[in-house]
């Protein structure tokens, strides 16, 4: 029930896959909107800080969630996909991971540049790195951006495409990611 089986995805797979999505969705959605927001707007202060707190909270599940993928039984590919959308899939998975660690590396090198930590919801502080190279904070920045719209296209495309085996090919691919009985 909690662990994989070779025939479908366990209850803390499925847990970690869907508050990630959902994560990663609103933490987009929190820095496209907080980006523009002035001096003078009550969010200012706040919209970073949460921003940022969610990111290292996101990232240690992100971890736990690796090590899960190596420690943890994968299911079988369903009987129906084809060998070109297994490796798809597999490629697409392994970019989300990178996107994502990359995400908050460049985020914490962002917030940590000026030598302060990263306080998370006043429950403990994520330690600053510091500034290890020139223009750290712009440059991580710049590339922080950019990954953050790569990884939203890139779970567009797998979104769509677990829809897809869904409604067009119906078999199984997102029920088992669901946990529902056929």
């Amino acid at each position: 029930m909690f662990n994989n089986s070779p025939a479908g995805y366990g209850l803390i797979t499925i847990f970690i896959h869907w508050i990630s999505a959902v994560t990663v969705i609103g933490l987009f959605a929190l820095g496209f909107w907080m980006v523009d927001l002035t001096y003078y707007s009550s969010w200012y202060k706040t919209a970073p800080d949460i921003h940022k707190s969610v990111g290292i909270l996101l990232l240690l599940i992100t971890i736990l969630r690796v090590l899960w993928r190596f420690i943890a039984i994968k299911p079988a590919a369903v009987a129906t996909h084809k060998q070109w959308e297994q490796q798809s899939a597999h490629w697409a998975h392994r970019i989300i991971y990178l996107l994502m660690l990359s995400i908050m590396v460049s985020g914490i090198l962002i917030s940590t540049a000026d030598g302060r930590a990263i306080w998370v919801f006043n429950w403990f502080q994520f330690p600053a790195v510091g500034e290890l190279f020139d223009d750290q904070a712009d440059l991580a920045g710049l590339f922080h951006q950019y990954a953050a719209y790569s990884l939203i296209g890139l779970v567009i495309i797998h979104a769509a495409g677990a829809l897809k085996h869904h409604f067009i090919d119906k078999d199984s691919t997102l029920i088992r990611m669901l946990r529902i009985k056929r």
